[in-house]
């Protein structure tokens, strides 16, 4: 099993804290960092730009840099999947990395989102500030893997994303993670076999789907074709 590799404060940490006759003092201090934030942040929404992928993390806005075409490739083939399944059987709605995620201090634009059935219901046309959805998908590169697997990890799980998808395309495989309480465990981590979706019900995507044009082509004629 995996738990998240950037953690909460331990409880004896927070306790000395809690202890300190600096309590006060450090409160102010963080008082004041979050008003600052907040304020970048509303900065951050009036400056956005509709076709740049940007994200706001801990008070600072990252611009993420062209991805290489076999990134784009992968979350291409697992779009078009996972849109198809959620469409055939009329189970809410899948996006892709401009659908803004809103979370409590930080602000992301995941390659890939899944929001249920009841969560889709709410989404209107003229939205442009998304809750935490279902289902995550991140494809992995150099530049964003450390904070993929990182504070990403720990504040999808806080916000309460049931399963989060990892994808290497360099080691061309898939790491499947199910919230258990308010952490992340590795269900399935694999280059074959299938992913079988604990929040998009009875989806089931061939690993190889992601990384072959053929293997999605088959995988998609599957879906299309079966029965509702």
């Amino acid at each position: 099993m995996s738990e998240a590799t950037y953690s909460l404060p331990t409880t004896a940490a927070v306790e000395r804290l809690i202890r300190s006759p600096l309590l006060p003092r450090h409160v102010q201090t963080l008082h004041s960092l979050l008003q600052e934030e907040q304020a970048r942040r509303e900065r951050f929404y009036e400056e956005m730009v509709e076709g740049q992928k940007v994200e706001f993390i801990n008070g600072e806005v990252v611009v993420q840099s062209p991805a290489k075409w076999r990134h784009t490739q992968v979350v291409r083939n697992l779009l078009v999947l996972l849109t198809a399944y959620a469409t055939q059987h009329g189970l809410g709605h899948v996006g892709q990395e401009k659908v803004l995620i809103t979370l409590t201090r930080n602000d992301y634009e995941p390659d890939i989102v899944y929001f249920g059935p009841e969560k889709a219901r709410a989404l209107t046309p003229e939205q442009v500030k998304f809750p935490a959805p279902d289902l995550i998908v991140e494809v992995l590169s150099p530049a964003t893997e450390a904070t993929d697997r990182g504070i990403k990890f720990l504040d999808y799980a806080l916000h309460g994303v049931e399963e989060y998808w990892l994808v290497d395309p360099e080691a061309g495989q898939i790491e499947q993670y199910v919230l258990d309480g308010d952490v992340y465990r590795l269900r399935v981590k694999s280059d074959s076999g299938l992913i079988r979706s604990v929040v998009v019900e009875g989806c089931a995507i061939p690993v190889r789907a992601a990384f072959d044009e053929a293997e999605m082509l088959a995988a998609l004629r599957t879906i299309v074709s079966a029965r509702r």
